[in-house]
């Protein structure tokens, strides 16, 4: 393998995570509020579930992976329902400050949810690499699937440090918290559309089929 196609699976896996969503908007809303304490443990969680599904990405690249419509019509449905919670307690929460923004009680646990149960992550992980390593696939074997992944994660790790120092920076977590509850009730409206917009998209890719 070359270090074109190792440069290419980092470039992938960066962009891959540093790419806004849902995650992010929850990254950026725990540090700034909680620590970057808090946010590592989200996001570290966070990175389990991303590794799966990238992992698969690149062995359908190989050549062996091929997963099926029914996985996804069930994550979506339950990714869909677990951002509806998560935003409708967002808007709940009291307007005093004292209720707790997502993932404050149990940021692994949030983070780990939030990798595993995200319904877009093997299609863009597929999309992201195949775009990016194209020129390499058909020289890819299973001896070179290791040290493609490990660039991979590399680049998955700069990206969330990026993230996490911005999440942290002094101005936005002055803005995050001088505006806390607008800003809570936004994120908590965000997270309805987006597991509401989840649902529909399974409700219409089974339409469709």
């Amino acid at each position: 393998m070359t270090l074109q196609a190792l440069a290419a699976s980092f470039s992938a896996g960066f962009i891959y995570g540093i790419a806004p969503g849902p995650a992010v908007l929850a990254l950026f809303t725990l540090t700034a509020m909680s620590g970057r304490a808090h946010g590592r443990r989200f996001i570290t969680a966070h990175l389990l579930g991303d590794t799966l599904w990238c992992g698969l990405a690149i062995m359908s690249i190989v050549g062996v992976s091929q997963l099926g419509y029914t996985l996804f019509d069930i994550l979506g449905v339950l990714c869909g329902g677990f951002l509806i919670w998560l935003g409708w307690q967002a808007l709940r929460a009291p307007g005093d400050g004292t209720g707790q923004h997502i993932g404050a009680a149990h940021p692994a646990r949030t983070g780990l949810v939030f990798g595993l149960t995200n319904p877009k992550a093997y299609p863009v992980a597929v999309a992201m690499f195949t775009a990016l390593t194209a020129p390499f696939a058909k020289e890819l074997t299973w001896s070179d699937a290791p040290g493609f992944m490990a660039a991979a994660i590399v680049g998955f790790v700069l990206a969330y440090a990026v993230l996490l120092w911005m999440a942290g920076w002094g101005p936005v977590r002055h803005v995050m918290m001088r505006y806390h509850r607008p800003i809570t009730r936004c994120v908590g409206a965000m997270f309805i559309a987006f597991g509401a917009k989840s649902i529909l998209d399974v409700a219409n890719a089974i339409r469709n089929r």
